[in-house]
């Protein structure tokens, strides 16, 4: 049985009230073994963030490392969006329903 490290995620940040820690909040779909119905399933991580640089609200990537702390195994990896970039492509998205 071979294992890929290093793991990789994709989440949002629901919290970054700890110093040089985020938790990241990771959504995924799971299909039920025995009746193949899909279940949507979260699962939290607290990341380091080295400088205190993420805010709650953005889509990161965060990676598994050796451990940091006692709860600590992901870091931050890199900044995927933030909030307002997905909140102005959400207006030019209805102006242009509008326009039409």
């Amino acid at each position: 049985m071979t294992a890929t490290f290093p793991k990789k995620f994709e989440g949002t940040v629901v919290s970054n009230s700890m110093d040089k820690t985020v938790v990241v909040e990771v959504r995924m779909l799971k299909q039920h073994p025995k009746y193949k119905k899909f279940m949507k399933l979260s699962k939290r991580y607290k990341a380091h963030d080295d400088g205190n640089i993420y805010k709650v609200g953005q889509r990161v990537s965060i990676v598994e490392v050796r451990p940091i702390s006692k709860d600590k195994k992901w870091k931050v990896q890199e900044l995927l969006s933030d909030v307002k970039e997905i909140a102005e492509e959400i207006g030019e998205v209805n102006e242009e329903i509008a326009s039409l």
